[in-house]
């Protein structure tokens, strides 16, 4: 369609009904609706006008299962309708032209698809990472161009880059694909670009919460399968909402702390002759603490008995919102976090221990939620999001008290949202 088009469109009932059914909240399409002729206008100026096709790729809220994923582990994680979106046309030239607001231009020639060192820890290593795993899985790749805006904020535990990396590769599976690459695979080719053309180790869960998207419950047992189940819920019946806090912490130069999550899971893995905890029998771990701290040190042990106990949690989370059990579902968050701080220790960095931005937001949400509702360390941990279940009438004096602590609009009252990466026209 053309840009001039989409502009029209994006006023009309039908295109209204398009943003309410993805953003859930009728609040926000006044916004939404600016920000995408926004985006329209952006890409006509630096392409001209032409015909083009809208994508969108969600951010996610991780519920349960913190720091599960990498062990092969179970999760609960939902799609928020905070996403990014992108304007697209495609070409005849075998190149990416992606410009990201606020960023330079970035130009990905898909003649040479091979990991660039001087690629790592950059957005044009996570396009050429994903260019080159779906060409690997054997599906079409092609040039576009395109402009892209995001309101998932970035480096606050909400997975911008694992949405961007979805967002990729939806846009190539619209373009070139007809749409039938399926949704799993997006997010294990996106997992693979991470790791590998980014530099930085994660789970599968992120980008398999922006990719699939809905209240999803993921085994990962065996990675290449995962089982996604989805979660029918919805939490305002229950009257609470999920409030996502930024604190306003940097995840910059945290990679050494979040990969040695994983690194000290594993040691105790290979104690048992294991490549993953998953793989552990938790009644023999529990048998041999005491040898377990002699070879691999207590850190990797407290580490080992959070994954342990998550892996439990995450089964009655899923339980009791399937019963209808919805106090029952918010204990279990609760021990989540306090488990996370306790044993996982992904709060703050040793390395900085003045520097605590996610404690302090815990520490205030647990003074003033008291029966009002429950917090937790969201993502990865050390900096950037704190997430609440808020009871509705208690949303306003929530708000004001963490605003108040991180700025205004630090808080904010999300919806989950029902469809992972997607075309939007």
């Amino acid at each position: 369609m053309n840009t001039k088009t989409l502009t029209g469109e994006l006023k009309t009932q039908a295109f209204q009904e398009r943003l309410k059914e993805i953003y859930v909240d009728a609040g926000v399409l006044t916004y939404q609706t600016e920000r995408y002729q926004k985006a329209i206008g952006k890409f006509e100026e630096l392409y001209g006008e032409q015909e083009a096709e809208i994508y969108s790729a969600p951010g996610r809220s991780e519920v349960g299962g913190n720091h599960t994923d990498h062990q092969h582990g179970e999760v609960l994680a939902a799609s928020i309708n905070l996403d990014a979106i992108a304007v697209v046309s495609k070409t005849e030239e075998n190149i990416i032209r992606l410009l990201s607001d606020g960023y330079p231009m970035i130009t990905v020639d898909l003649s040479d698809l091979e990991m660039r060192k001087g690629e790592e820890g950059t957005s044009a290593g996570l396009i050429r990472g994903m260019a080159y795993g779906l060409k690997k899985n054997g599906h079409s790749v092609g040039g576009f161009q395109a402009f892209v805006t995001s309101d998932v904020l970035n480096g606050a535990g909400m997975s911008s880059s694992a949405a961007f990396e979805v967002l990729v590769g939806t846009i190539l599976s619209g373009l070139y694909n007809d749409m039938a690459i399926s949704p799993v695979e997006i997010a294990q080719v996106a997992q693979y670009s991470e790791n590998v053309f980014f530099g930085k180790p994660c789970g599968l869960m992120d980008q398999m919460a922006c990719s699939v998207g809905g209240l999803i419950h993921i085994d990962f047992a065996d990675p290449q399968k995962p089982i996604v189940e989805k979660v029918d819920v919805d939490f305002s019946a229950y009257r609470h909402s999920l409030c996502i806090t930024d604190t306003k912490g940097s995840h910059a130069d945290l990679t050494d702390e979040y990969a040695a999550i994983p690194q000290e899971m594993k040691k105790v893995a290979e104690f048992f002759g294991k490549d993953f905890l998953r793989e552990a029998d938790p009644e023999e771990f529990y048998k041999n603490i005491s040898v377990i701290r002699d070879k691999c040190g207590d850190r990797p042990v407290l580490r080992a008995l959070h994954f342990f106990e998550e892996e439990k949690r995450v089964e009655l989370e899923v339980a009791a919102l399937q019963a209808g059990d919805f106090q029952g579902f918010l204990s279990n968050v609760q021990e989540s976090g306090d488990s996370s701080y306790k044993f996982l220790q992904n709060i703050y960095s040793n390395k900085d221990v003045q520097n605590q931005s996610v404690s302090i937001g815990l520490a205030v949400s647990d003074s003033i939620l008291k029966g009002h509702g429950v917090s937790r360390v969201h993502g990865g941990g050390f900096a950037g999001t704190i997430q609440a279940f808020v009871a509705d009438d208690f949303v306003g004096t929530y708000r004001e008290a963490l605003d108040g602590v991180y700025g205004d609009g630090s808080c904010h009252v999300l919806k989950v949202r029902p469809f992972g990466g997607i075309k939007v026209k």
